[in-house]
């Protein structure tokens, strides 16, 4: 796809981080966006940050490991813009540290979120993209995690490692069937984003017990992590990649190629 005015984007976790960043460059191509989010609120506020632009926006309430919310988000999408061509995946949450030491409320958490929210995206959007007939993209967010050998959240790489998946599967897929609708997985390293307070959003059914039961190793890496974070790349560079992505038909979208080294090593895990 490389003609994007007009054309109707849709977006998960869009009120800020790698979401808004999208919506942002979106905005900018005279795209109509669709802000999904788990706080209307601050889709609102993201709302406000695009109309400098006169973008066409259309905010929904969104719980991504939800399926009946992302059936109704594609409903009023169809209801306000009639097609969808750009849909992208991109909410996600980190939580955990050892496969051991994750609670299984972390698990639940961040599989529902990670992986659920991408499947059911997937599942509910393709179909109706694939009738249209029409040039359309699928850009679901992984992470570099989901490529190196090794993460400290078990849960969070173990969701991003099956996003590539799915992604790989969806690709070729559509591919044996000829279809208009591409794929890309996007797979950064570092972006100042706020993923690590992800915990502001946690269902209280799936709250910790105590503080005590998080990872202590967890605990530990998220000062390194926020560090790293408020170092990493922006937002804005991160959407651009994205753009010359499906603008190239990319099926990966790497950010940051300080990874190469760490990604041979896996390579070299598997063909030895």
């Amino acid at each position: 796809m490389k003609e994007f005015k007009d054309k109707v984007a849709v977006i998960t976790g869009a009120s800020n981080g790698i979401g808004f960043g999208i919506a942002e460059r979106c905005a900018q191509e005279g795209m109509k966006i669709v802000l999904a989010g788990i706080n209307y609120e601050n889709l609102i506020q993201a709302e406000k940050k695009l109309k400098p632009h006169g973008t066409k926006t259309l905010c929904v309430e969104t719980d991504v490991s939800k399926l009946t919310d992302i059936q109704k988000l594609a409903q009023e999408t169809l209801d306000t813009f009639n097609e969808v061509h750009l849909l992208v995946n991109n909410a996600g949450v980190a939580a955990g540290g050892t496969i051991w030491g994750s609670s299984w409320a972390d698990w639940k958490w961040v599989m529902d979120v990670n992986l659920w929210g991408v499947i059911y995206g997937i599942k509910v959007f393709t179909p109706i993209m694939i009738e249209q007939d029409t040039e359309a993209h699928i850009v679901n967010t992984s992470s570099i995690a989901g490529l190196i050998p090794y993460h400290d959240s078990a849960p969070y790489q173990v969701t991003k490692r099956a996003v590539v998946g799915l992604s790989e599967n969806l690709h070729h897929s559509l591919e044996s069937r000829k279809s208009k609708v591409k794929v890309s997985v996007l797979c950064p390293g570092w972006v100042k984003t706020r993923i690590f307070d992800s915990e502001r959003n946690r269902p209280k059914e799936l709250m910790n017990e105590s503080v005590v039961s998080v990872s202590k190793e967890f605990e530990e890496y998220r000062e390194y992590v926020r560090k790293e974070l408020e170092a990493g790349m922006s937002i804005q560079e991160v959407a651009e990649y994205v753009f010359q992505g499906i603008k190239d038909d990319q099926l990966f979208i790497l950010t940051h190629r300080e990874y190469d080294s760490l990604l041979r090593d896996r390579l070299e895990d598997i063909l030895p």
